[in-house]
Parts: C-alpha cells; sequence; structure tokens
C-alpha cells in the first residue's frame, strides 16, 4: 500500500516530486509508524465490517481500529469479539489489499483469546490498541501481547492510548508519565506508537471542546499534550511516534465564530467549491488542529469519520520547501555545522539545531511524498477527496 495509492498514477505523477513509497505490515516499525496517517476508528459491532475495511482502503485510508471500548456498549462486547471473528475470515478470504489493522481492547485477556480464536486470519492483523496505559495497567497488556506473539508466531504492535486521570491530574502527572516511559521503553520494539486521548481528558473536568477550536485552545489538554511530547517524544532516539488527537465533529452545525480557513490559497473554480464544504462541515478546525499538531511535534492522527482522512493526509505531505531546507541541513558537508541561507532565500537553516527537525521531515517525506514546487495542499485535497 501508499499513501494517495488511491489515485491514479498519473494524477500522482502531477503532484509529487517524489512519491510516497510502498509498504505493507511487514515494513520496518520505524516506517510504519511515520505512515499511520488518519488511523480511522470503527466500532467492532459493525454487521458489514469487513465490506467497511475493504472500501475504505479503496478510498485511501492505511491504518484503521475496530474498537471494542468506548464505542460500544458493555453488553455488546461478546457479540463484538464474535463479529470479529467472522469478519477477519471473510477478509481472510478476500484477495484485496488491506489497511494495518488494530484491535482495540478493554482487557488484557482479550488479546490472547481473540488472537486464538481468529485463527490463520491472525495473520491479518497489526496489533492492539491498549486503553488507558499507566504503568499499572500497561505491564499486562504487554505481557498478553508478547504471550499471543510468541504463541502464534506474529508480530503484533501495541498502540498504547495515553488518556486516564492520573496523566491529566497535576499532581500525579510526572509520576504516571514516568511509569508510562518505563514500560514503554522496556517493550521499545513492540510499541508503534502512543495515541492520546484527548476525549476523555475532558471528561474528566466535564470539557468539551467547540467546534471552533483545537484541543490546543483547552489550556488543561494542551498542557497534557506538552507534557508527554517533553518526556515521551524526543529526538534523540529515547522518543516515540505520538498521534494527534481526535476531531470529534463532523455534522453540520450553527457557527458561533467566523471560518478559520482564509480565501487564499484557494482560488477559484473547484478549489473554492471545496474550502466551502470544508466550512460548512466544521473541518476548517481540523485542519488547523492538523498544523497545530505537527508543530507540537505529533504525527498521525485519530479520526472517527472517513470524512476526515483526506485532510490529515494531505497535510501530512512534505511541500517542496521543507525537502528543499531539510536535505540541504543533512548533507555530508554540513556535518560541521554551520549556517545558511536556504534555497528559497526565506528563512535561515542552522544546521545543528535543525538537524533532528529535517531527519523527521525526510523520515515523513519517505511515506507521505513530497509536493512539486507549484502543488498546495488544496491540490493534494481535491484529488484525495475526487478519486
Amino acid at each position: 500500500m501508499r499513501h494517495f495509492g488511491h489515485i491514479s498514477p498519473a494524477a500522482r505523477k502531477g503532484l509529487f516530486h517524489r512519491e510516497p513509497i510502498e509498504f505493507d505490515a511487514g515494513s520496518p516499525a520505524r516506517t510504519l509508524s511515520a505512515a499511520l496517517g488518519a488511523t480511522l476508528y470503527s466500532p467492532a459491532t459493525r454487521p458489514r465490517l469487513a465490506d467497511d475495511i475493504i472500501k475504505q482502503a479503496g478510498r485511501g485510508v492505511v491504518s484503521m481500529v475496530l474498537c471494542l471500548e468506548d464505542s460500544i456498549n458493555d453488553s455488546e462486547v461478546a457479540a463484538a469479539e464474535e463479529n470479529l471473528v467472522r469478519q477477519f475470515a471473510d477478509l481472510a478470504a478476500c484477495d484485496v489489499e488491506l489497511p494495518l489493522l488494530f484491535i482495540r481492547v478493554r482487557e488484557p485477556e482479550q488479546i490472547t483469546d481473540l488472537v486464538n480464536r481468529l485463527g490463520s486470519s491472525a495473520s491479518l492483523l497489526s496489533g492492539f490498541v491498549l486503553p488507558k496505559f499507566t504503568e499499572e495497567r500497561g505491564v499486562p497488556f504487554m505481557e498478553a501481547l508478547t504471550k499471543a506473539e510468541t504463541a502464534k508466531g506474529l508480530r503484533l504492535f501495541a498502540m498504547p492510548v495515553l488518556e486516564s486521570p492520573e496523566l491529566l491530574h497535576l499532581e500525579s502527572r510526572r509520576e504516571t508519565l514516568q511509569g508510562i516511559a518505563r514500560t514503554v521503553d522496556t517493550y521499545r520494539h513492540q510499541v508503534l506508537a502512543l495515541r492520546l486521548g484527548v476525549t476523555d481528558f475532558c471528561s474528566a473536568y466535564g470539557l468539551r471542546r467547540a467546534p471552533d477550536m483545537t484541543a490546543y485552545d483547552v489550556q488543561l489538554v494542551a498542557a497534557v499534550i506538552a507534557d508527554v511530547v517533553n518526556m515521551l517524544g524526543r529526538a534523540d532516539g529515547t522518543g516515540f511516534t505520538i498521534t494527534g488527537p481526535v476531531w470529534e465533529y463532523f455534522r453540520l452545525q450553527e457557527r458561533m465564530f467566523k471560518p478559520q480557513l482564509r480565501r487564499s490559497p484557494f482560488m477559484e473554480g473547484r478549489a473554492e467549491e471545496l474550502r466551502t464544504e470544508l466550512i460548512e462541515h466544521d473541518l476548517d478546525g481540523l485542519l488547523r488542529e492538523i498544523e497545530l499538531d505537527r508543530a507540537n511535534g505529533l504525527l498521525g492522527k485519530t479520526c472517527i469519520h472517513p470524512s476526515h482522512v483526506a485532510p490529515v493526509h494531505a497535510l501530512s505531505v512534505v511541500s517542496h520547501e521543507e525537502y528543499s531546507d531539510a536535505q540541504d541541513i543533512l548533507r555530508p558537508e554540513r556535518g560541521g555545522g554551520g549556517v545558511m541561507r536556504s534555497a528559497y532565500t526565506n528563512k535561515m537553516n542552522e544546521v545543528k539545531p535543525h538537524r533532528a527537525w529535517a531527519e523527521r521531515t525526510l523520515l515523513r517525506a519517505e511515506v507521505f511524498g513530497v509536493t512539486k514546487e507549484d502543488v498546495g495542499f488544496v491540490e493534494l485535497l481535491t484529488a484525495g477527496v475526487a478519486e
């Protein structure tokens, strides 16, 4: 699979200076963690789940989470597990390209039980999403994952969700983060990415952000994101990929504030129509939050609606300007440091301070591609939605 693989080769050629690479479930963890993109969640109760997965893969989704936790009622868990077993068997019988598939469980025992019940179709599974992850809860989850891997000879990744009240509360945050850091470091080779459960953070204080606001406008949430990245997202080799929080709006709402999405860089014609569609569906706030995610050290995003996928992927592509800067910074002859004007002559590139940024940018360029000089996110968005 590849990002923008659902659009025609001719369309990709017109958009990309460097096209996204192909990858699959067996690719290196470093590649997969960067390539997760818009991870689409779906309740495991859906009766046509296999068909839904195939349909979304055809629309550009490369990672999905099939949820047995908060998205379903407590009374539905047993039926949802049975449904997963049936749907995975149906998927195994299809000769189609599938996204990376993860199951969000409630308890550690579900991991080994589900892997056993899935039988040979467990080979379609990339791993498990582990809710309310702390050191106390996380160790049993990771032990169960290791047991399932060993018993079935599979490579299964964990994606812990950081969403517990202990992480939010100031008096327990440092200790909780230190415990999480110890746990994920012990099982580093199995942890693909860390996910942020911002809805649970808001719930602890009875908050809910409006569609005109991003997670970073809620100061309690922004503070936690900053601390998580501070301790677990470092660029010195000890950090992990941390994904952006869910954007929960997808239906028309009455707007209190003016649209955040300015007309520029939108042009006349289809792009202007697309701008209107985005504003009407409150996705202008999503676009702003995606940009803030990346500015704050996050990559990828939890999504609960298919309409969110194309914006996340369009804004994950590396611009030609970013790519040019990153390449200049990482040239072998720059190894001793120094500073130079960018090729676009609009900024300073300082080799040593900007090296980690450049390395991360080139990794993102591998999996999401690099635009041509005259191509922006509007063109990417239009192509991704149209095909």
